[in-house]
């Protein structure tokens, strides 16, 4: 079986499109997230429509930020709004503010987002997405149950868009109650699928390029003090949910050590090592930046 990285260039070199395929190959693009480590993310993806790859992939997934980075590469403008990931004006918009706590509020505001910032600031064509012959898959937590779900076949319109947008990237607690959409709640899809990869490999793809946001030497690693903290969300608005936070370290660990066999139908990007940490909360519109550059030039290494 070639590898995911020669069939990528030989789509590009014969201009093979999406939907009129001749080599048989399934080919998804999966995009960790992170909040704003999914910077590293979105460079990446920049880099993957820079060199020309975005029409070279038949399914694109993505959970929580990465599931942002995901939608702007469907919209056909990637390379203009994907580096706002760093823009004061999107951080002025205040979509993570610690103050609203005190005003009974959330801390991220993932409404303001999708409904204010994707539609006045940084314009997302949620029309483009929808009709686009790629196929769009964030993942979000199922709130009951616990498991990762594709939001894919709940999406009908630019609202049900909107809301998998951000029941994708809904943080527990931070982010408010579970976003409900197809008669469910839905959470973070980080707690049950942080690198979307089971999800597009059990729905048929034969080749898959993940993009990651953490380096090699970075893990997932639990802590009691937030445990202790969500425990009372959880109990009250996604028990389900509760089980794949406790074990998603596990869970992790598994794709990584996945990830790092040499198979040719996967291949990762990961930041090199040394790269800057980039907290989920980050508000340092400089280091944001510079992950972005670093993705960007990371993945220019890999084409």
């Amino acid at each position: 079986m070639p590898s995911v990285v020669d069939v990528l260039k030989a789509r590009r070199e014969s201009g093979s499109l999406p939907g009129a395929r001749a080599d048989g190959y399934r080919v998804a693009l999966s995009i960790e997230g992170g909040g704003n480590r999914a910077a590293y993310s979105a460079g990446m993806a920049l880099g993957i429509d820079e060199a020309g790859l975005t029409d070279c992939f038949d399914a694109i997934y993505g959970t929580s930020g990465g599931a942002l980075n995901a939608a702007w590469l469907l919209t056909g403008e990637a390379q203009r709004w994907l580096p706002t990931w760093a823009s004061p004006e999107v951080m002025s918009a205040g979509v993570t503010d610690p103050r609203r706590v005190l005003r009974g509020g959330v801390m991220v505001d993932l409404r303001l987002l999708v409904e204010h910032v994707y539609e006045q600031v940084t314009p997302m064509d949620f029309d483009a997405i929808l009709g686009n012959p790629i196929s769009f898959h964030p993942l979000a937590t199922d709130a009951r149950t616990g498991q990762p779900g594709d939001l894919a076949p709940l999406i009908k319109d630019r609202a049900t868009l909107q809301t998998a947008l951000r029941a994708s990237a809904c943080l527990p607690l931070l982010s408010g109650r579970p976003v409900r959409l197809g008669g469910r709640t839905w959470v973070d899809g980080g707690l049950s699928e942080a690198v979307p990869l089971r999800t597009p490999l059990s729905a048929g793809a034969t080749h898959v390029l993940v993009l990651r946001t953490r380096r090699e030497d970075q893990r997932l690693i639990p802590t009691r003090g937030e445990g202790v903290i969500l425990a009372p969300y959880f109990l009250a608005f996604a028990r389900g949910a509760r089980r794949s936070y406790v074990v998603r370290h596990h869970t992790y660990a598994d794709d990584d050590r996945t990830l790092s066999e040499t198979v040719p139908h996967m291949a990762q990007v990961r930041p090199p090592l040394g790269s800057p940490d980039v907290g989920r909360l980050s508000t340092d519109l400089d280091s944001i930046a510079a992950a972005i550059e670093i993705g960007r030039t990371t993945l220019r290494g890999l084409f």
